[in-house]
């Protein structure tokens, strides 16, 4: 069993170790400020409790993808003064991610104190899981905490290179409040779903989410597809796709999974389509099948809606992810409100509803329904790997984790 932050600090964190604290900041920026704090506030709880026990708490963060470079717009200040705002220590931003500044500038830190280093991500060591910058980090931390669910499936420096050398080094590497909620609660679904057990896969790209579908299938009673996804399966079975956003060459991808998959696999029977994806463009709602040359797919129509719906109500366990469509545009949200509610519903009457993803999380927030589900989860990619029986490296490198965390 993963090690947990209340295990740490039961066992008697020394007054002033320092604690590399892996959190999840990549959130909406506007103006230079932060535009939606939800994620960030989830994980306060484990900071505070670290700073009570007198620990240095260094945060590190990733925001956007920079590539490996540095990007100014993608700099963790406006972060650093909200988080500032939230916590009763002083945050102190240090505008370096990792070499001798960082290092000096947590030997100053005093005990009980927070401080945020720069976009992990401006260093292409990050994502290479570069273990000289594990190692680099490793000198000044004494012990290791991962609460960026978001990024446990990510075999990063921050979130495998350095719990492992933190280990090394015979530190204790743990899950934080929030990444331990996020295990139990979708360990749980994994382990023993109520049945009847449906899923519900939307957004833009069949590529990135085959290996999901596939390991998905086996475990689910019913597969719901809508989004642009869905395109790829019509493609796959000869119907027209107009303008849409497609994979052409996934559609053998597509086609085998439709065999495979039976009836389990639903797809939409209609669609909204429109000339153009800006605001107020001009709709008209289609059975699948008739797609004109120059139309766009920007949501599922209304049969589809309760399709999805009356196999949403029948489940006991239900799990979420991607929209139904351009739901962010005015005029093509319907489909995906039409989703959430339902599940909505579903978790009224007593089903595990579980939603994952950013789009799927800011959906029922816009349907108002977000408060009436089961769970949130923080991290799309994560929760979806999860529960399709998938590793995830930033779990298995922390203390006590089913590998040990060795390298094999």
């Amino acid at each position: 069993m993963t090690t947990s932050l209340h295990d740490l600090l039961k066992g008697g964190l020394p007054t002033g170790a320092t604690v590399a604290f892996r959190a999840d900041f990549n959130v909406p920026l506007a103006s230079g400020t932060v535009a939606d704090g939800a994620r960030i506030e989830r994980t306060l709880p484990s900071i505070v409790q670290l700073v009570e026990a007198g620990a240095r708490v260094v945060l590190l963060s990733h925001l956007g993808r920079p590539g490996g470079t540095i990007v100014p717009e993608l700099t963790l200040r406006p972060v650093s003064r909200f988080v500032d705002g939230c916590l009763p220590a002083p945050v102190r931003f240090i505008p370096h991610t990792a070499g001798p500044a960082v290092r000096e500038a947590v030997a100053k830190m005093p005990r009980g104190s927070v401080s945020l280093v720069e976009n992990t991500r401006f260093l292409p060591g990050e994502t290479d899981n570069d273990p000289v910058l594990a190692a680099d980090w490793a000198t000044w931390s004494d012990h290791y905490v991962l609460d960026a669910f978001g990024t446990a499936h990510r075999a990063h420096a921050s979130t495998d290179g350095l719990p492992r050398a933190v280990r090394a080094k015979g530190g204790e590497a743990v899950a934080g409040g929030l990444v331990e909620r996020e295990l139990a609660v979708l360990g749980q679904v994994l382990e023993s779903p109520a049945r009847p057990h449906v899923a519900i896969l939307g957004g833009a790209k069949i590529s990135g989410k085959i290996q999901i579908i596939e390991a998905l299938l086996p475990r689910v009673d019913v597969l719901l597809v809508g989004g642009a996804m869905a395109n790829t399966f019509f493609l796959a079975m000869g119907l027209g796709t107009g303008a849409s956003l497609v994979e052409a060459d996934a559609t053998g991808t597509a086609s085998r999974l439709l065999v495979e998959a039976g009836p389990r696999l639903v797809l939409p029977v209609d669609c909204v389509v429109a000339r153009s994806t800006e605001p107020g463009a001009q709709t008209r709602i289609v059975d699948r099948s008739g797609i004109l040359p120059g139309e766009i797919v920007v949501d599922i129509g209304p049969a589809t809606v309760e399709l999805f719906r009356d196999c949403i109500t029948r489940a006991s366990t239900v799990v979420w992810n991607g929209p139904m469509g351009l739901f962010e545009v005015g005029g093509f949200e319907e489909g995906t409100f039409g989703v959430a509610r339902a599940a909505a519903h579903a978790a009224g009457s007593g089903a595990t509803v579980i939603v994952g993803g950013g789009d799927s999380a800011a959906a029922a927030r816009a349907a108002g329904v977000a408060s009436r589900l089961s769970h949130i989860s923080t991290g799309g990619g994560a929760c979806l790997d999860l529960l399709a029986g998938k590793a995830l490296p930033g779990v298995e490198a922390l203390s006590g984790s089913r590998d040990r965390g060795e390298r094999t």
